[in-house]
């Protein structure tokens, strides 16, 4: 199952040529567990993964790798809505794509965001209006200690913008090994973003709106079987109304969203672009040409180009706009995560 210090660079989406001490390839909590309580005996780090699209390697990582394939996909038809229970290691897309083919409706604007539904509660994934919170009844996590496993509703997963409990409390010492999502039957179409506006609420079905979500992604990210990126690097900030109103005076055409809370939340990749690192390149990494939130690798780029990028794009858009951005992508090195921010800041 695993070779002397196995290459990462078909688990991660960037492509990075990074190496492990050991890579496992997990069907079962079981093996999960197992691979576990063997690191914890070596006394080395430990990592699980998924599809690796949402991880920067800054260096050859000095434990285990454990890749989680737990599969399986259960429907249950209820009265008012259909219910999923999903193994963490099914392919995100596929699952929308094979939910709207049986018919079930309310994933379509979450297609083609790369990565297994075992990450998405972690960052809770959104996309064109729709969140994860909002379609997800639980989360099964593997309590690595006790062996048991653990179901937490939505509420206890204490969903935020990109955030989750996932990334804090239960960050290490607990794997996450389904998901639940509830969808009602009652479908209604969430227009708001981008070309889904063109849409007519009144004729427009699930199909309609899959579509043009998957066309709007494809002409602006690049596929990462062909070139290496982790879709959006930087998180789109959050900033209070008054500095939005101080930016508006000087940035009129600024694009902004007023969040729930009360808070605005800018396009990172605007203020990228204002700032005219579209194409802008270190060494083998790039920012994309089409997407300014997307950093690609170009050709062969090492960890060390993508972070000297990173740096220069949080740099100069903090120059321009006093606003500093946050990477969205999980930062690992040799022991384990670390804080992004801290890296480039």
């Amino acid at each position: 199952m695993s070779s002397q210090h196995p290459s990462l660079k078909a688990d991660n989406t960037l492509g990075l040529e990074v190496h492990t001490q050991k890579r496992i390839v997990a069907e079962t909590p079981a093996a999960i567990l197992a691979a576990w309580q063997a690191s914890q005996s070596d006394q080395t780090p430990f990592l699980v993964l998924g599809e690796g699209s949402n991880v920067l390697f800054l260096e050859d990582f000095a434990g285990t790798v454990v890749l989680n394939r737990i599969k399986g996909i259960k429907i249950q038809d209820e009265y008012e809505c259909w219910k999923l229970h999903v193994g963490a290691g099914e392919n995100w897309h596929q699952l929308v794509k094979s939910t709207l083919e049986k018919g079930i409706t309310g994933l379509e604007n979450l297609a083609l965001i790369p990565g297994m539904t075992g990450s998405a509660p972690i960052q809770n994934i959104g996309a064109y209006g729709v969140e994860l919170k909002d379609v997800c009844e639980y989360v099964d996590v593997l309590n690595l200690h006790s062996g048991q496993t653990e179901r937490l509703d939505r509420e206890a997963c204490e969903f935020g913008y990109r955030d989750s409990i996932f990334k804090h409390h239960y960050q290490s010492g607990y794997v996450i090994v389904a998901v639940g999502i509830i969808l009602p039957k009652q479908w209604q179409p969430v227009l708001t973003y981008g070309d889904l506006k063109t849409l007519n609420p009144v004729t427009a079905n699930a199909w309609d709106v899959y579509h043009a979500v998957c066309q709007m992604r494809q002409s602006k990210l690049p596929d990462p079987k062909v070139t290496g990126n982790v879709g959006s690097f930087f998180k789109n900030p959050v900033v209070t109304e008054a500095q939005c109103s101080s930016l508006l005076t000087h940035f009129p055409t600024m694009p902004h969203y007023l969040m729930p809370n009360g808070e605005i939340k800018l396009a990172a990749g605007w203020l990228i672009d204002q700032c005219q690192l579209k194409g802008y390149r270190i060494g083998g990494a790039a920012v994309h040409q089409q997407q300014a939130l997307v950093l690609i690798n170009a050709e062969n780029a090492t960890p060390d180009d993508i972070v000297a990028l990173a740096k220069t794009v949080r740099a100069q858009v903090g120059e321009k706009f006093d606003v500093w951005l946050e990477p969205e992508v999980r930062f690992i090195q040799a022991q384990g995560e670390c804080n992004a921010v801290g890296v480039i800041a």
